[in-house]
């Protein structure tokens, strides 16, 4: 059993907040507007979670969810993350986030500026391509044909390790896109972005990804 951090209760957060409970898990969830506003949810899930602020979600956590509008990255606590796997599940829209220079011209991604600012923290690019409903509604156990595949992408060996065996538990294969800069293969407008895809047409889908630019 691990203590599973979530910052962030959208439909991301909520729903793997879901998923972490059914395998077995604790959940410690916080969102901007404080723990009192997610009674509902915690009471949904059962005594296995509980609301918290962010730094104490940060803080009990041994892996930690980072599911937050992109905006907000400056507000994820930094010390009580120091050492500890965080999962980057953020996307980039211009149209909800603003536009941000670094990502628009391609010199960045999205888990590069939280990896920028979570310098002690190992962090992994994961559950960013997949609409909430399908994180439940597509799980399989390991072994069943044509098992849906998700990507992850990070810069330290052992923490993909980590959140590859989390995400084959959760239910789904798992392909390795590389290192954290490579994570922009499975950004929004990619061919690998949104689809049911198993691991081989995961895999064809990060080779045939092109730049913004390059579209």
């Amino acid at each position: 059993m691990t203590t599973i951090g979530i910052i962030g209760a959208g439909n991301i957060g909520s729903q793997l907040a879901r998923l972490a409970v059914q395998h077995g898990h604790e959940v410690v969830i916080a969102n901007s507007r404080g723990p009192e506003t997610l009674t509902e949810l915690v009471d949904e899930l059962g005594s296995s979670a509980r609301a918290a602020t962010r730094d104490e979600a940060a803080a009990a956590g041994e892996i930690v969810v980072v599911t937050i509008p992109l905006t907000a990255i400056d507000t994820v606590p930094v010390e009580p993350l120091a050492g500890k796997v965080v999962i980057d599940t953020n996307n980039y829209y211009p149209q909800r986030d603003g536009d941000i220079a670094e990502l628009d011209d391609e010199t960045t991604t999205t888990a590069e500026m939280l990896q920028a600012h979570l310098p002690s923290s190992h962090v992994v690019k994961a559950f960013n391509h997949i609409g909430a409903a399908d994180l439940t509604g597509h799980a399989t156990p390991s072994g069943t044909p044509d098992r849906r595949a998700l990507v992850i992408a990070g810069d330290d060996a052992d923490a993909k390790r980590t959140v590859a065996d989390l995400i084959d538990a959760f239910g789904f294969d798992v392909v390795d896109a590389g290192a954290l800069a490579e994570g922009w293969r499975i950004q929004r407008d990619t061919p690998g972005y949104g689809p049911r895809l198993t691991a081989p047409e995961l895999r064809e889908a990060l080779a045939s990804a092109k730049r913004y630019r390059d579209m």
